[in-house]
Order: C-alpha cells, then sequence, then structure tokens
C-alpha cells in the first residue's frame, strides 16, 4: 500500500505540481512586494469563484500597476474595480476593492508595507501568523490558510502546511489525510507544491481520475 500511496502522490506531482503562485507570475521570495502579491492572490482565491478567474485577475491587478500596499492603497476605488473586472472577477468586484484599499492601508500603517514584520510581531508561531493575517479585510480563515500553504515555500517554519483543503484532496485520492504522513510519502518534493497538487484534487474529479489511472497503468 506504501509504494501505490507513493506511486499516486508522484503522479499527481508530476502532472499538477506547481502552485498558485507561480501560476499568478509571482516570482515568490520572501521579500515585501512578492508577498504582498501572494497576501492578494489568497484573497482572490478565497471567494467563491473558480482559482482560474482568481489566479487571472492577480495577474490583472500587476498589469494596473497594483502590485505593492502603497499603490493599491493610493488607487482610487473605480480603478481597482475595472482592474478586477478585466480578470473577471466580476461577481465580487466592488466590495474586493474596498476590501484590498483597506488590506493595504492596514499593512502600510501597521507593518510598513511589509509581512514579514507581520511573522516579526507573531515571532513566528505558526497560529499567531494564521490570526493576524485574518485582520486583514477579506482574509479569513480560508484566505489565510491559503497564504499559508503557499508562503512555506519561503518561510520554512511554516512547513509543513498542508490546509484543510489539500486533505480534502488526499482523501479523495486514497492517501492518508496526516500531513507528516502525506510529506514522507512525496520524498524531496516541496511541500508547497505538494499542497498545492492536493487542492488541485480537491476541486477538480478530472485530477483525481487522470492521477489514479496514471497510477494503476503498469511502470515501464
Amino acid at each position: 500500500m506504501g509504494r501505490d500511496q507513493e506511486r499516486v502522490v508522484r503522479e499527481l506531482v508530476d502532472a499538477h505540481g506547481r502552485t498558485y503562485a507561480e501560476e499568478a507570475g509571482i516570482a515568490l521570495k520572501d521579500t515585501p512586494q512578492p508577498l504582498y502579491r501572494l497576501l492578494v492572490l489568497a484573497h482572490l482565491l478565497s471567494a467563491r469563484i473558480r482559482g482560474s478567474v482568481a489566479v487571472a485577475t492577480a495577474r490583472a491587478l500587476q498589469d494596473a500597476g497594483l502590485s505593492d500596499p502603497r499603490r493599491m492603497a493610493d488607487a482610487d476605488w473605480q480603478e481597482r474595480v475595472d482592474a478586477l473586472g478585466r480578470g473577471g472577477y466580476r461577481r465580487y468586484d466592488e466590495r474586493t476593492a474596498t476590501q484590498l484599499g483597506e488590506a493595504a492601508e492596514l499593512l502600510n500603517e501597521r507593518w510598513g508595507g511589509d509581512l514579514r514584520r507581520l511573522r516579526e510581531e507573531a515571532d513566528g508561531e505558526v497560529g499567531e501568523v494564521r490570526r493576524l493575517l485574518q485582520e486583514f479585510p477579506g482574509i479569513g480563515p480560508t484566505g489565510a490558510d491559503i497564504f499559508l500553504r503557499e508562503v512555506q515555500r519561503v518561510w520554512p517554519d511554516v512547513a509543513p502546511c498542508l490546509d484543510r483543503k489539500a486533505l480534502q484532496g488526499a482523501e479523495r485520492l486514497g492517501l492518508p489525510k496526516d500531513p507528516d504522513r502525506l510529506v514522507r510519502l512525496a520524498g524531496r518534493t516541496d511541500p508547497a507544491v505538494l499542497a498545492a497538487a492536493l487542492v488541485r484534487a480537491s476541486v477538480d474529479e478530472e485530477v483525481v481520475r487522470d492521477t489514479l489511472d496514471a497510477a494503476r497503468e503498469p511502470p515501464g
């Protein structure tokens, strides 16, 4: 069973092991601008909307120059609405435009536009980082979990972070729902990559079917 599960994980990661930050064109580093762009992406992904729309909208905000908290806060509300609309985020555009502006102002005023200072305030304690993230308008428990599972790539003390959505994907694939066991099955795979692949399995039945079919094929 262990070898079968290892193969399922390998097939999943090989086909779907791309973080949402990568998909959104964010070259994630432990520096202020990429971390802020990840926060915005987590905000967008946490809504009841297709992941592809959230990713496209994150790119549209970047194209509009709204890639750091100061520019986001300085932009007028209509500018934010228009950028969200270009990404296809129309159902939530007006409320989200307001929340993005308020969140950027909070980040600037409390942490100098730098999410690393939030992490320092939390003394690196994951539960406290999660709590502080939820002080941003529009970031609830789901948004905080999305941010943490992606940021573990550059904040290794957060890892392994496999949130509820990732564990749902593991269950659909017949894999254990224990994060440590999943990380062991994945070998040297980056936990952020593993988490993103599992999330894709949780939201797309075709990912589950194709992964299990590939894992059943005889090797060679």
